[in-house]
């Protein structure tokens, strides 16, 4: 079961919001290397906002991630893609479905 998880909203720059979703296409090649993350969504909330979802076994696993190719990409990027910094929401999951 995923016990942990991530919430990850994003503000693209004006102009920006291309990059930003080539970006979180991009990325999936990457997380799916990593067997700890399970599942893991970019999603667009509206016309500039955009998101991480994703769920982890542990906090080790989410660690993993969040020190991982993804979230290098994601702070090297963040001045160049982001009207302001990635809002980073720990969650730990009640239920699910997977």
């Amino acid at each position: 079961m995923a016990n942990k998880a991530l919430l990850v909203r994003l503000e693209a720059k004006p102009g920006k919001e291309g990059a930003v979703e080539d970006f979180l296409r991009s990325a999936l090649p990457l997380v799916e290397q990593e067997p700890g993350t399970k599942p893991w969504f970019a999603v667009q909330f509206g016309p500039s906002t955009y998101g991480i979802i994703d769920a982890f076994p542990d906090d080790a696993a989410r660690d993993t991630h969040l020190n991982g190719p993804v979230g290098k990409a994601l702070g090297e990027r963040a001045d160049e893609l982001f009207a302001t910094p990635p809002e980073i929401s720990y969650l730990d999951v009640l239920a699910n479905k997977l």
